[in-house]
């Protein structure tokens, strides 16, 4: 029998096998996080399109080609998500969350949708966590968010798997003489740019440099670097950046030419790169986006952020030798034979469950040799094995299923302390948590 239809092209199912690994990462990050004074923020899937044509940027890729974007029924433009930061900023003004104190630290787990060709640890559905500052220009927030990053690579013992590559772009003053420079350079190769640089050229140039085209790219390798025109006051900042970064022992390369693929950022812009995980190594990048308040229709505020790719990171995992724990397996599984059996073995797991125990009971209608087997197939720890003798006796046999070992066990108000002491005797020393 074929399938009515499969999932949609460029996108993935997390299975029930491979989903502890987003539930292990989420739950470090969301630590991490709080450990640096971020706190959740939860936006939309979609938003109205002019919020990304702002904020984004109408030259960059994503709007230009990659958004899904759709009228509704009432004729409004709407778009999902390319990425995490426009919504968090929207958020930010409609509530204005700013009155509840500078700066507003926020971090975010969302899914984001861009129409591209699939690649390798490039999907059309792909899922990030992100961290946003706003209401502070000091280097100060630049070295802590990068820190932030640091951390999390550091605590999945993949520090030593990814490079940090910073950069500054400088302010809109100073790149202003950049563009300059840039449009001269490039305008002697009108002939050979793709069609979308020559767009870029009189409003971006600086997009040129971040063309995923062969030759676009080859023309961008003699440009002008954008560090040697940033003014005095950016240098500045760009120096405390790496200054705070050298205290606290993060190494990085200054790679100038790194621009970010969206309009909004100035100064600082960073990203984490991996080897081993095919063409698309960046795991994480982010930078400084002073702009982008007011750009929304606020006044000024400085910000800065970061975006983690979850896929990439877990591809970067599986390259490696790091093994995330695996969820623990089923602590007690209890068989029946008969209805009255059955009713009891969920009286018991109303009891054990309440007590944080993971356990089960057959729910399938198995014969008990096939309940048995299924208890050794999901690796059970123990089990209990019920019938009329153990009810009339209010008294059940629990066995170790690792060592073989019975031992009787309560079957009423001392069923749960029973099986817990049961635990403890065995080595399992996280029952000393249930007691």
């Amino acid at each position: 029998m074929a399938l009515i239809t499969k999932r949609v092209y460029g996108s993935e199912d997390v299975l029930p096998k491979d989903s502890y690994k987003w539930q292990f990462l989420e739950k470090l990050m969301r630590e991490e996080a709080g450990s640096f004074g971020f706190k959740e923020i939860r936006t939309p899937v979609f938003e109205h399109t002019e919020l990304f044509q702002r904020g984004v940027g109408d030259t960059t890729d994503i709007v230009q080609k990659e958004m899904y974007t759709f009228n509704t029924k009432g004729g409004t433009s709407i778009t999902l998500r390319p990425e995490g930061t426009a919504g968090a900023a929207r958020a930010l003004l409609e509530h204005a969350i700013y009155n509840d104190g500078l700066p507003v630290k926020a971090y975010y787990f969302v899914s984001c949708y861009r129409y591209e060709k699939k690649q390798a640890n490039r999907y059309r559905e792909f899922h990030q966590f992100g961290l946003e500052a706003y209401g502070t220009e000091s280097p100060a927030a630049d070295a802590e968010m990068i820190c932030a990053a640091q951390s999390i690579f550091d605590r999945l013992y993949i520090g030593d798997r990814l490079s940090l590559e910073l950069n500054s772009i400088g302010c809109p003053e100073c790149r202003a003489e950049y563009y300059k420079a840039l449009k001269e350079y490039f305008s002697q190769h009108k002939g050979d740019l793709c069609d979308t640089c020559l767009s870029r050229l009189e409003r971006n140039p600086m997009r040129i440099l971040d063309c995923k085209s062969p030759v676009c790219s080859e023309i961008a390798k003699n440009a002008p670097m954008v560090l040697d025109y940033i003014c005095d006051d950016c240098r500045e900042h760009f120096e405390g950046v790496k200054r705070l970064l050298d205290a606290s022992g993060v190494k990085y390369t200054v790679n100038p030419k790194i621009v970010r693929g969206l309009d909004y950022y100035t100064r600082t812009v960073f990203e984490f790169v991996a080897n081993g995980i095919g063409a698309q190594g960046t795991v994480c990048g982010g930078g400084r986006y002073d702009g982008l308040i007011e750009e929304l229709g606020g006044q000024r505020m400085p910000a800065l952020g970061f975006a983690l790719g979850m896929e990439r990171l877990i591809a970067l995992l599986d390259s490696s030798d790091v093994q995330l724990p695996i969820p623990d397996t089923c602590e007690l599984y209890i068989a029946s034979m008969g209805d009255k059996a059955q009713e009891k073995a969920f009286e018991l797991l109303k009891r054990i469950r309440s007590c944080g125990v993971y356990a089960e009971t057959d729910i399938v209608g198995r014969s008990l040799r096939a309940q048995m087997k299924y208890a050794d197939k999901i690796g059970a720890q123990f089990s209990v094995v019920l019938g009329d003798n153990e009810i009339e006796r209010s008294r059940a046999e629990i066995k170790n299923m690792q060592t073989g070992e019975k031992r009787e066990i309560r079957l009423d108000n001392g069923f749960a302390e029973d099986f817990l002491q049961v635990k403890i005797e065995s080595g399992n020393k996280s029952a000393e948590y249930f007691k």
